[in-house]
């Protein structure tokens, strides 16, 4: 075969760069209709699998500077997994999302250009004195750990530079339409996974009591220990409960609500979850999401291709505290379980016999060997510690509802609740090859004089052509003729493309040698292939107003300034008064520790709002051996813990 030439066409750049719906006029309500799935990325392939089952983009820790202290990764795994992305047209951002001492600011500078020129399409920012330096042309993140709640402060961080914004969990729909009533900036959301129970960057308690910090990605989780709640007076209103301890975030049916009040990026936490997670969680996500698409055809993806699974998507089967969909209907009960921050599990039935070496189960669940099973013991009430509430064992075997141990646990006792947080089987399906992901593919032969044309175009304006000359020959049997270069094109192995439509026009009289015709698919799809990564374009960082005033004149603490560039940015912007991050200068007697909208008095039915009559005693939290007060700002509807 002798290749004439190769022809190419991919969209321009008015039509795909949507990065800044400010400067286009046509595309701008296709700029806002892209639906974006972000899922975490713990490493490259993690990324990559989460890519494979859905994900448009993925947001990974670099070598430093992350809000996941144990979760960096190297410049050159974000290359592999940026290279990864792009052929579907998927982003990887990167984050940057700690507060940054003076002396980390050139290194982070440093790593900022290195990720960008390893192919990032973003880095995820919280301190604002990287906007001081002097940074490559990439797209800015606010991350959440900014407390990106008010609409006045969102809107000034687009007039900064930021081109996405991760919003507050604790934001109700009423607060986004606000928000998004006021930029035009993309809104990100968390829509599955932990919840912190502070707002986030407002919580302190970890950097003052274990010196590990959680704006700077070494949070201690002191809120999930069990804690102590008792009046001024010592009166005890609950002990040995997780009362900061929250269940986890799950939007699913919240998902068509949340678009049409703003939201255009859907994140999944979890950048410390196994790899099983990550394709559960983002298989299930994808469809819902395609679902929505498919019924509205105003939204489209935000990446390219299609998936398929071999398995049913089922977020329930991962780690998960049980779930809840926060304050995105306003408060209402059973945003949190006291009883354990550890991952429960499905319900599946109840104790009914108990033998030597084995128990029986009341279910109608089936069991598979190995299958990991929880129960509370009886006495959990009286534990004092949280590893005493919530006890488990493995299944060695399953016939049927006889399931067999290594050892009945001597505190299980009949009539037990069992949960099973490992369903063996479903692991053993996630542990494979579990996803496909596919760009559909339509080719186009054409006679020419001297040999053939094929054309290879995917379904987003990209498309090749590519030429071969050989001695043409008539078809004898013109119907098998066209079943074969129609089954010969399709032969597409281990491309990442599905065959779409095949026309052949007049080509399908002329018979082709089995070697041209390979020859020219082969070609078609490895210039199709670059075509793509060609056409390809990272978003671009939007134009700075350092004209922008910031909404406050003063900062205190709660303000997370770690260094002087911050300090500049700050006072460039309209702040006269700005004092150290609690990090740098701790505060020196009582101050809030954290600032959270979850309720100890809602949850324990104490709510002078929802319970008339009752008398709003001042009250104290014991948690990990230290003493907090309690602080109550109804107006505002938080609560503070103060030590």
């Amino acid at each position: 075969m002798s290749q004439i030439g190769v022809e190419v066409f991919h969209p321009g750049q008015a039509a795909t760069n949507e990065s800044d719906p400010r400067q286009q006029t046509a595309p701008v309500q296709l700029a806002d209709n892209r639906l974006e799935l972000l899922a975490p990325a713990k490493n490259a392939d993690y990324g990559i699998e989460a890519i494979r089952h859905g994900a448009d983009a993925v947001y990974i820790g670099g070598p430093a500077f992350g809000a996941r202290h144990t979760a960096g990764n190297s410049v050159e795994d974000i290359a592999r997994l940026c290279a990864f992305a792009h052929r579907y047209h998927a982003q990887v951002f990167v984050t940057f999302n700690t507060i940054l001492l003076d002396d980390e600011l050139e290194e982070a500078r440093q790593l900022i250009w290195t990720v960008y020129e390893a192919g990032a399409d973003a880095i995820i920012v919280q301190d604002l004195g990287l906007l001081e330096l002097e940074l490559p042309p990439i797209a800015l993140h606010a991350s959440t750990q900014m407390d990106n709640r008010v609409p006045a402060k969102v809107a000034f961080l687009e007039h900064v530079g930021f081109s996405q914004v991760v919003l507050a969990r604790e934001l109700s729909l009423k607060q986004i339409r606000a928000v998004a009533a006021e930029t035009q900036m993309r809104l990100e959301f968390f829509v599955h996974g932990a919840l912190c129970v502070a707002y986030s960057g407002q919580c302190y308690i970890s950097e003052a009591y274990t010196d590990r910090s959680a704006n700077r990605g070494e949070c201690s989780q002191q809120c999930r220990m069990p804690g102590n709640l008792k009046t001024r007076q010592g009166e005890v209103i609950a002990s040995n409960d997780h009362m900061l301890s929250l269940k986890d975030n799950n939007q699913t049916d919240n998902l068509e609500t949340l678009i049409d009040a703003g939201i255009r990026s859907f994140k999944i936490e979890g950048r410390l979850k196994d790899l099983s997670y990550v394709k559960n969680v983002t298989a299930h996500y994808r469809q819902q999401l395609d679902a929505i698409m498919a019924r509205r055809p105003e939204f489209q993806s935000a990446s390219h291709g299609r998936c398929s699974y071999n398995f049913t998507p089922d977020p329930d089967k991962s780690f998960n505290r049980g779930k809840t969909d926060y304050f995105v209907h306003e408060r209402k009960p059973g945003i949190s379980d006291f009883r354990t921050p550890k991952y429960l599990g499905l319900d599946v039935g109840k104790v009914s016999k108990i033998g030597k070496d084995y128990i029986v189960v009341d279910s109608d669940a089936e069991f598979h060997n190995g299958d990991g099973l929880g129960y509370f013991a009886a006495n959990y009430q009286q534990a004092r510690l949280s590893d005493d509430k919530l006890s488990g064992f493995r299944v060695n075997r399953a016939e049927g509802k006889t399931l067999y141990l290594t050892q009945v646990p001597k505190d299980l006792q009949l009539g037990a609740t069992l949960y099973r947080n490992k369903d063996q089987a479903f692991e053993a399906l996630l542990a494979k090859e579990s996803a496909e992901r596919l760009l559909m593919l339509d080719f186009q032969l054409a006679d020419r004089d001297g040999g053939l044309a094929l054309t290879a175009a995917d379904r987003y304006g990209h498309s090749v052509t590519v030429h071969a000359d050989f001695d043409k020959q008539q078809a004898k049997d013109l119907e098998r003729n066209r079943d074969s270069l129609t089954k010969n094109l399709g032969k597409l192995g281990n491309t990442d493309y599905q065959l779409g439509e095949v026309t052949l026009g007049d080509a399908a009289a002329v018979f082709v040698p089995a070697s041209v015709l390979n020859g020219l698919r082969r070609e078609a799809v490895e210039a199709l292939d670059k075509a793509r990564i060609q056409g390809y374009l990272r978003p671009t960082p939007w134009q700075r107003d350092d004209s922008a005033r910031f909404p406050q004149r003063s900062l205190t603490y709660l303000g997370n300034v770690a260094n002087q560039k911050a300090k500049d940015f700050y006072t460039r912007h309209g702040v006269v008064s700005i004092r150290d991050a609690y990090e740098v200068r701790p505060v020196k007697g009582d101050a809030p520790l954290m600032i959270t909208k979850h309720c100890i008095r809602y949850s324990y039915n104490m709510c002078p709002k929802e319970v008339p009559g009752i008398k709003a005693d001042p009250l104290e939290m014991e948690l990990g051996g230290k003493q907090f007060k309690l602080v109550f700002d109804c107006h505002k509807c938080e609560m503070l813990l103060v030590g």
